[in-house]
């Protein structure tokens, strides 16, 4: 038997959940893991989820643009599979995702299922990360290190946006948070390799940071300014606390278990 692999369709409000069967040949619908608008919380459920499994590494869906560009969803979905890597302390790896929920639906609608309208939400994330998990072992049959040695997830997290006079401007992304109810994205500008030298040599200035008001749904997400200067202090006040238990998580953990173990 191959160790299990399991996989994680993340949604705003839900994750579906999918498993490797016993010989890695294909992908099995497991359950659906409802947010609870905690992301601590839920970076934690989840890799519970995993570890009940028994899983031996984590693939992710990657929401993309149909281009293969990346959006402000994607931002989002990195955030949240970076904070589980460091949660789960197993292999975590990203796959691109365009279409399975399309697809999951179609043969939903196929099989005839007519549900009520949560259940049937609840079988389309659970079959969308089926598919994603499938696209993942057909891309990996015959690989027998399955790349055990390494985390393949991709932490650059660079974000770019497109600028009212059309320039293209990239940045790193730091957090997608929540506060009162409503979304927020916490960016730096992505420096060059030479600026990145320099700013290691002289940082008393500190990162620039930008913050914007995430609007819209799942599929049409836009980025807001936050005019009120109020609003805004708050915000980032906001984002600071979030950023550094973000950072701090993993190190507070640790300490934890030591304790623990006195």
């Amino acid at each position: 038997m191959k160790p299990t692999i399991i996989a994680f369709d993340i949604g705003d409000k839900r994750i579906g959940v999918a498993v490797s069967d016993p010989f890695g040949e294909y992908a099995m619908p497991s359950d659906t893991y409802f947010r609870t608008g905690d992301f601590f919380r839920d970076v934690r459920a989840v890799a519970d989820i995993a570890q009940a499994h028994g899983a031996a590494r984590i693939v992710c869906g990657l929401p993309l643009n149909a281009d293969g560009t990346e959006s402000v969803q994607t931002a989002k979905t990195r955030n949240f599979v970076r904070a589980l890597a460091e949660r789960a302390g197993i292999p975590v790896e990203v796959e691109d995702e365009r279409y399975s929920t399309l697809q999951a639906r179609g043969d939903l609608v196929r099989m005839g299922v007519s549900a009520k309208r949560d259940k049937k939400k609840k079988n389309v994330d659970s079959l969308a990360a089926a598919y994603i998990l499938e696209r993942y072992l057909e891309k990996n049959m015959g690989d027998e290190d399955m790349k055990e040695e390494a985390n393949n997830y991709d932490d650059d997290n660079i974000v770019e946006l497109v600028s009212e006079d059309g320039e293209t401007l990239s940045f790193e992304h730091l957090l997608t948070f929540e506060y009162k109810g409503e979304w927020y994205i916490a960016l730096t500008p992505a420096a060059a390799p030479e600026e990145e030298t320099e700013a290691e040599e002289d940082d008393e200035e500190g990162d620039e940071i930008v913050i914007y008001h995430l609007v819209g749904g799942e599929d049409d997400e836009e980025l807001e300014t936050i005019e009120d200067d109020a609003l805004l202090d708050e915000v980032f006040a906001e984002f600071c606390n979030q950023y550094e238990d973000f950072e701090d998580a993993d190190e507070a953990e640790q300490l934890d278990g030591d304790a623990d173990g006195e």
